[in-house]
């Protein structure tokens, strides 16, 4: 018998340990959940994100699409969504909303490690931060992000028009006004994201019940989780599941 435990409440359920699942164990997890998006933290801790607004998504797409062009150009990397999972060194298993291997760090995988999820940390990511993001987890993120390898990691915060920028030489900087335009540096040779993409405001989430579901046929994962609740105006973006 395991406790989830969230901000507001908690449930019991039956479960296999998380912390026995292998990779590949915990790859079969996820495609079985398609239908939710998941990641795991370094504490092996399943991470349940909830979808975003039509809003939220086309900005990621503007910025995803903004990518693809410039490396359609240069030819130097492979361009990702949030829809990719990357294994990174602290055995977490992270998905950015936009993110930028090169050439030269995807070749160097052997074959059988980019099956699946990647063994690899992108050289660069982007995260938005919705408006029920917290900042402070948010800016731990980036840290983490950081702390596996990755070159420059951007915070988007829309809302209040500003861009967290994270360096692998331990500099951060602040971009603020979306008038502005935000450059790629050395990671990205040439790039510059036009911020006025990202300049409308969130649409606000809309109210009503959620119900998640989630199973799971692996062998050491025989999971089950059914979730519903009705939030008054909002929801959160990310639900931190600790099963204890």
């Amino acid at each position: 018998m395991a406790r989830i435990v969230t901000t507001t409440y908690s449930l019991d359920i039956v479960y296999a340990p998380f912390e026995q699942m292998s990779d590949e164990e915990f790859f079969h997890f996820c495609s079985q959940n398609k239908h939710i998006p998941i990641e795991r933290d370094e504490n092996h801790q399943i991470l349940f994100m909830a979808p975003v607004t039509p809003d939220f998504f086309s900005k990621n797409s503007d910025l995803t699409t903004e990518l693809t062009i410039w490396n359609r150009i240069v030819k130097s990397g492979r361009v990702f969504d949030s829809s990719a999972g990357f294994y990174l060194p602290d055995g977490s298993m992270r998905s950015p909303d936009a993110a930028w291997v090169s050439h030269e760090r995807w070749n160097a995988m052997p074959p059988r490690e980019n099956i699946g999820f990647a063994y690899v940390a992108p050289d660069f990511v982007a995260e938005l931060l919705s408006p029920t993001d917290s900042l402070t987890a948010a800016k731990e993120k980036m840290e983490k992000w950081r702390h596996n390898g990755v070159q420059l990691g951007w915070l988007i915060d829309v809302a209040n028009e500003t861009v967290h920028v994270y360096r692998s030489n331990g500099t951060d900087s602040a971009v603020t006004g979306f008038n502005n335009k935000l450059s790629g540096e050395d990671v990205l040779p040439g790039f510059e994201l036009d911020l006025t993409l990202l300049h409308s405001k969130f649409d606000a989430f809309g109210k009503g019940p959620n119900t998640f579901q989630a199973t799971s046929a692996t062998s050491n994962a025989d999971f089950c989780l059914i979730y519903s609740q009705r939030h008054q105006g909002h929801r959160s973006d990310i639900r931190h599941y600790q099963f204890t």
